[in-house]
């Protein structure tokens, strides 16, 4: 009885301070949100206590500051880069299917309204002829089909696909090639890559571009800091051994952390290079069109050149592709030779 008797005022002074932060804030009022902030906080502080530890210990670092500034302040502009970085990542939508959909729809719409005259003429029998871009042909459809949406997925597909199968359950609607659920963002994801619980949001087609960037900036910071720990910690400044405890698990910490990092940037290089994404290469055998793909042929790939300019160029455009058809996989999986070589087959 006695704690229940002091539980209760617990509780109602905590509904209290949530209410009043909610109001303030109306964002966290949900809880999720208040987690992607907390881990938003949590690693701009870690930024933080690993660069201010530096600064308060190391005097030689506040000497060099003083001589030469320019050191000091190329160092921090790397941090304020990678800590805005992050948070325009994680603040960009990683391309949603539904946001695609709307755009199509309302472009054919508008496209419908401007040449009424003239598809009323050509479409007397109800049915529509759609061509995608890439090898496959424009098929004609019934009109069993509900929208110019999934018409258009459609033709992505291998001929005598069902628009059941590839129906999201959550979402209701027609995914395109590539295209994933995601149960945390409780959206259909153009190009899905994986869902990063450090951003908060899912990495797809609009904002991989922005993930690697962020990547990229974070493994020159953790780079530069490493070596300033280890210049530190070979530096012949008398200080307390605690100093230098403290600076040791530090480094050991951070340098772990420098090693994922850097494998996660050479790891989603492989992925641009090859034109795949980490849901793909993962789950290979849980996505139907890529079951029968031979084990070192990669679908979608364009070759380097391509692949890397797709990536660098067409992010944000809603850019989807088609499935290829099996000529084509089958022409991928030929041995090199080499007039292959020559010819730069592989870019």
């Amino acid at each position: 009885m006695t704690n229940v008797g002091f539980c209760g005022p617990i509780r109602g002074l905590r509904d209290t301070i949530c209410g009043c932060c909610s109001k303030i804030i109306p964002c966290l009022s949900d809880p999720e949100t208040r987690s992607s902030w907390g881990l938003k906080a949590s690693l701009v502080i870690l930024h933080l206590l690993y660069v201010g530890v530096l600064f308060i210990f190391d005097k030689d670092l506040i000497q060099k500051t003083v001589n030469q500034p320019w050191y000091t302040a190329a160092y921090l502009f790397v941090l304020l880069a990678t800590l805005a970085q992050y948070f325009i990542t994680a603040g960009t939508s990683p391309g949603y299917v539904l946001d695609a959909m709307r755009v199509v729809n309302e472009s054919h719409a508008a496209f419908r309204k401007t040449s009424e005259s003239k598809q009323s003429a050509s479409s007397g029998d109800g049915s529509l002829t759609i061509s995608v871009e890439g090898d496959k042909v424009g098929r004609t459809y019934s009109g069993s089909f509900s929208t110019p949406w999934t018409k258009m997925v459609m033709d992505m597909y291998p001929p005598g696909s069902s628009v059941r199968t590839w129906t999201c359950s959550h979402c209701n609607i027609v995914q395109p090639p590539r295209a994933k659920h995601c149960h945390d963002c409780d959206k259909c994801v153009l190009k899905f890559d994986h869902h990063c619980v450090w951003l908060g949001t899912c990495i797809g087609q609009d904002n991989h571009f922005r993930f690697w960037w962020y990547i990229f900036e974070e493994n020159i910071l953790c780079f530069w800091t490493v070596i300033l720990y280890i210049s530190y910690l070979r530096s012949d400044t008398p200080r307390a051994w605690w100093i230098d405890a403290i600076m040791i698990l530090l480094l050991a910490t951070l340098f772990l952390c420098t090693i994922f990092i850097f494998l996660l940037l050479i790891f989603h290089n492989y992925l641009i290079l090859t034109n795949q994404t980490t849901f793909e290469l993962v789950r290979k055998r849980r996505i139907p069109y890529l079951r029968g793909v031979p084990a070192k042929v990669f679908p979608f790939s364009k070759g380097i050149c391509r692949n890397v300019c797709d990536f660098c160029c067409t992010w944000g455009k809603h850019n989807m592709e088609s499935v290829p058809s099996l000529e084509d996989l089958e022409e991928r999986a030929r041995p090199y030779t080499c007039s292959d070589v020559l010819c730069c087959r592989c870019c």
